[in-house]
């Protein structure tokens, strides 16, 4: 695997890791529906999955395609909760982060490797 096919995996993993921290105080300061536990547990998730895969990449642990493969699951289901709101353009840049790092980790091959 190429130090720059990691990387790409990587970049975007901290990307949607800072979108979804930033999107948390967002949230909490609108309240409300964007305050949802739910919805800021969803983002919780999001940015500890980031966190993990990453240092798990950075480190060429054999278990980061399994992590990978979590970290888009987790961020294909923030990007569906931040969807739900659909008059917010902070919420809909954090949609399109968690798409765009989901697809990163799905590239992701069994042997850590980008396909």
């Amino acid at each position: 695997m190429s130090l720059s096919d990691m990387q790409r995996c990587i970049h975007e993993c901290e990307k949607c890791h800072d979108m979804c921290v930033q999107m948390i105080a967002h949230c909490l300061r609108k309240g409300e529906r964007h305050a949802d536990p739910d919805h800021i547990t969803t983002l919780l998730d999001c940015v500890d999955m980031c966190a993990a895969s990453v240092a798990f990449m950075l480190r060429d642990s054999a278990r980061s395609r399994r992590l990978c493969e979590v970290c888009a699951e987790v961020c294909d289901a923030c990007a569906r909760s931040c969807a739900t709101f659909v008059d917010d353009d902070e919420m809909k840049r954090c949609e399109a982060e968690c798409h765009r790092c989901a697809e990163a980790c799905r590239r992701m091959d069994h042997n850590g490797a980008y396909v």
